[in-house]
């Protein structure tokens, strides 16, 4: 009715190694990839955020002037400024707190690859009993 074919344990040991170093490869590409795509995400991200930075360096250093001439028509011109770059280093202190904590929100760490691996190994053990 069926027929089977007898392997040697040689043969499907063989077998065996050979699909886990595919899937082994398999996943060192994925990882690549997936690596390289949050890279690229937080590359095009810094690279906004850097432009941004510049434009909002020039229209700030305005304004500070603007608010410093302002300020020396009630107190001496050296406390209008030191007034202000006070007022500025605390606004610059929690914007640069708020950057932080949105860069530590990047993994690199290849999620999907980790479970893929996980779920080939035990796939590996089922084959090994």
């Amino acid at each position: 009715m069926f027929d089977v074919v007898e392997r040697s344990i040689a043969s499907v040991l063989k077998d065996i190694v050979g699909n886990l170093q595919e899937i082994v490869r398999a996943e060192v590409r994925l990882a690549k990839a997936e690596v390289g795509e949050q890279l690229s995400m937080a590359r095009r991200a810094m690279v906004l955020v850097a432009v941004g930075a510049l434009f909002a360096t020039l229209a700030l250093a305005c304004l500070l002037l603007a608010i410093v001439y302002v300020l020396a028509h009630f107190v001496q011109p050296w406390l209008a400024a030191l007034l202000v770059a006070l007022g500025v280093g605390a606004i610059a202190g929690a914007l640069i707190a708020i950057g932080a904590t949105q860069l530590k929100r990047i993994s690199l760490s290849p999620a999907r690859t980790v479970t893929s691996v996980q779920e080939n190994i035990q796939w590996a053990k089922a084959q090994a009993r």
